[in-house]
């Protein structure tokens, strides 16, 4: 739904670093990305099973073994940890991803990036001045916000908007954890196909550890080969297998605790953790290392949520998963009571006999759907971190036409495919392999929850009393977690970090040389002035058509231009100067997409355009561009005439008739009306029009910049090498071309090559 702008209130803003208001008017409904009916919110609750689930319900196959690999000392340390997991999987995955990070979501969209947007669109945290007031205007740019408590986070505001240090250690944790939930993606798949696989070894010995590990390597091919097919094909195909895996899981859960040991439901009293602390000490702190993979895969709760819908994981967890993986491990807990020396085993030696080819054929089913969770979330947090500028340009396959978050990125789905085989080859043990996983795991958690405090100070403005009670219980519970994988760095906890390490090298290159080219443009952008002199240059032909001249620069005419002018001695009859703009939101409606003004004077017939996306926006497969362009410039130009000829109208009016004020007022609705209603048939005799239609015919050129980019003279070592050799190889080995970005025709594109020298 639309609201009507009057044309008699319309302010014509004409600066070059201001962009217009949007003549149509702006949506008055905020959309929530997804406007479904339970139907669908259902059905996504059903296939979210499929693909949000599988890292968090396959965990009971190694969290035992990851807690005690040296046995059970003492029968009651099984209630410290059954009591231990049990508190961490209802305080992190169920309370606060469930009940209070996806609530954090960016439109609908997940993932430590779309905290970092949030916290971008409320306080200028950002580093790109692009930055405009015509931005708020986008419907989905608004926060709702409380009117309390507002000392507290305005001071926390500024200090992130006055301090470059603050900024630069909040976009280092949005990459760092990034980084960490990528390397969580490759080691997923890795333990858990390994884990399920190695349990065949308890009914046959004819199988050694170098045909497990070749097995394990076969599945992982085939499950990044079903990628391309995309999350909802995918999504459908999973969910029923991850669904039967939680039915067996709770029913052998089930049948265990009653079997062998029924008090163990007195491990529910976390004062058995305290017993188990005071009893082992040092060896109890150790084992937390095993104890935090019970929660691997909550990270995906939230990164996959623009994939599905908050309130369709919600439903999915309360009713099915959090009650299926509790009844495991409590049953799990109970058959270890009776046998502590199977705890390394503990999965398949408590299933029982007649279920364990069943449950040994759906383990692994399981454990090769548990890495979807992660890959999926992968996708989503690369097509984030492209649009934000923190990632080369890749190719981005929008895989389902109803649901807008499903996303594919075949460079990155083959990259982690090679990235697990290695892994798989490299460590071969689940065990290790673990150590390294808890790392990454209760990394990103802490980070997540860094940035939700920011989000609950800043923005939800969140009483003091329940900050510092999410601080101390969850908080807590996460640090205490990290020093934990902390001390098992050297025994493969390290792998985590070396994956981050150079996905962040390639993460701040792109960024760190992006900025540094905007800054170049936004120095060297062309003055109103010289604008003028070049368009008024006798020597300069104008020739029918509509020339596009594309740049990132928001704040005026990029230097792209003088380098055009400057070689060819030609200039089309109108021209349109378009700086594509990412927007710290998710998406932008179509209606709000492009934003006009016109440069002055008006006989130059020269536009601006500002073209907003959101970080999940698609950009070349809903409608041609082209199209889409020459269609609202043609609107805008008609809208404009109709603007000024209402207010010559109304002028004249009240000059003849200043008296009767509410007849004008009637009388201009009625006008208001009727050019609304005429808007698309109307004819505008004037000269500025029938140089438009002429250009209009002549057809449309594109010019794209296709810029090289050096350090400059006095640069430093450091620098060079980060222009020079890491940026251009990036740049060289992906698809950056804006051509492929926004589907500019081929055959109607010129580029034209310009250097930059960047300090």
């Amino acid at each position: 739904m639309t609201s009507t702008t009057k044309p008699t209130n319309q302010k014509r803003l004409d600066s070059f670093d201001r962009e217009s208001g949007n003549l149509h008017g702006r949506h008055t409904i905020k959309q929530d990305g997804h406007g479904l009916g339970w139907v669908d919110i259902l059905r996504l609750a059903f296939q979210s099973i499929g693909i949000v689930y599988g890292d968090l319900g396959t965990s009971p196959l190694y969290v035992f073994a990851g807690t005690f690999p040296d046995g059970i000392k003492h029968e009651d340390d099984i209630l410290g940890a059954f009591s231990l997991i049990f508190y961490t999987i209802t305080l992190i995955p169920l309370i606060k991803y469930v009940f209070i990070v996806l609530k954090a979501n960016d439109n609908g969209d997940g993932g430590t990036f779309a905290l970092y947007s949030l916290i971008c669109r409320y306080a200028k945290a950002g580093f790109i001045p692009s930055q405009e007031a015509a931005d708020s205007d986008v419907s989905n740019y608004e926060l709702e916000t409380p009117n309390k408590r507002l000392k507290r986070a305005s001071k926390l505001k500024s200090k992130l908007e006055k301090s470059q240090f603050c900024k630069y250690v909040l976009l280092f944790a949005t990459m760092l954890g990034t980084c960490m939930v990528i390397g969580d993606g490759i080691l997923t798949p890795c333990i858990s196909v390994l884990s399920a696989v190695g349990g065949i070894k308890q009914a046959s010995n004819k199988l050694n550890e170098d045909m497990i590990v070749w097995i394990s390597v076969a599945v992982l091919v085939a499950l990044f080969m079903v990628q391309r097919f995309g999350t909802d094909k995918v999504g459908y195909t999973f969910a029923p297998i991850l669904f039967i895996w939680f039915i067996f899981i709770a029913f052998t859960g089930l049948y265990n605790f009653i079997k062998h040991d029924p008090s163990i439901i007195k491990a529910l009293n976390p004062i058995h953790i305290v017993y188990y602390f005071k009893r082992d000490k040092k060896q109890a702190w150790i084992s937390l290392g095993g104890t935090v993979l019970s929660i691997t895969g909550a990270e995906a709760l939230f990164a996959d949520v623009g994939h599905f819908t908050v309130l369709s994981i919600q439903l999915s967890t309360c009713s099915v998963v959090f009650p299926a993986i509790v009844l495991q491990y409590m049953g799990q807990s109970s058959y270890l009571r009776k046998h502590k020396m199977d705890a390394v085993n503990a999965f398949y030696k408590a299933v029982p006999g007649p279920l364990y080819w069943p449950m040994f054929v759906i383990a692994v089913l399981a454990a090769v759907i548990a890495s979807q969770s992660l890959i999926s979330g992968t996708f989503s947090i690369i097509q984030q971190s492209v649009s934000l500028g923190c990632f080369p340009r890749v190719k981005i396959v929008h895989t389902s036409t109803k649901y807008e978050g499903q996303v594919y990125i075949p460079e990155i789905n083959y990259l982690l495919m090679f990235a697990c085989i290695a892994v798989t080859l490299g460590f071969r043990d689940p065990g290790k392999l673990g150590n390294a996983y808890g790392l990454a795991v209760v990394s990103v958690m802490v980070i997540t929850s860094s940035l939700l405090l920011v989000i609950m100070i800043m923005i939800w403005k969140t009483h003091i009393l329940l900050i510092i009670s999410y601080i101390l219980i969850i908080g807590g519970l996460e640090i205490m977690y990290l020093s934990a994988v902390l001390s098992k760095f050297t025994e493969g906890g390290y792998l985590p970090l070396v994956f981050s390490i150079i996905l962040l090298a390639i993460m701040y290159t792109w960024n760190d040389v992006y900025r540094r080219k905007y800054y170049y443009e936004l120095e060297h952008k062309i003055s109103t002035e010289r604008l003028k002199d070049i368009a008024l240059n006798t020597n300069l032909r104008r020739i029918p058509g509509i020339a596009v001249f594309y740049s990132e620069l928001v704040q005026g005419i990029p230097p792209i231009f003088t380098q055009y002018v400057s070689n060819v001695p030609v200039l089309h009859s109108v021209l349109v100067f378009v700086s594509i703009k990412s927007l710290p939101i998710s998406k932008v409606l179509v209606d709000e997409r492009f934003s006009f003004r016109r440069v002055k004077p008006e006989e130059l017939n020269m536009f601006c355009c500002v073209v907003r996306y959101g970080y999940t926006d698609i950009r070349n497969e809903e409608e041609p561009f082209e199209r889409l362009l020459a269609e609202r410039l043609k609107a805008y130009v008609q809208e404009e005439f109709l603007i000024n000829k209402s207010k010559q109208n109304h002028l004249q009016s009240n000059e003849a008739d200043s008296d009767d004020i509410s007849v004008q007022i009637q009388e201009d609705e009625i006008e208001n009306e009727a050019i609304e209603r005429d808007l698309e048939e109307v004819t505008c005799d004037t000269e500025m029009t029938e140089v438009f239609k002429k250009a209009w015919y002549a057809g449309l050129v594109h010019f794209v910049g296709e810029n090289e980019v050096i350090a400059g003279k006095g640069a430093s070592l450091w620098k060079r090498v980060l222009i020079n050799y890491a940026y251009n190889f990036l740049k060289n080995n992906v698809r950056q071309s804006i051509n492929k970005v926004i589907d500019i025709p081929q055959q109607r594109m010129l580029k034209v090559g310009m250097t930059y020298e960047l300090l």
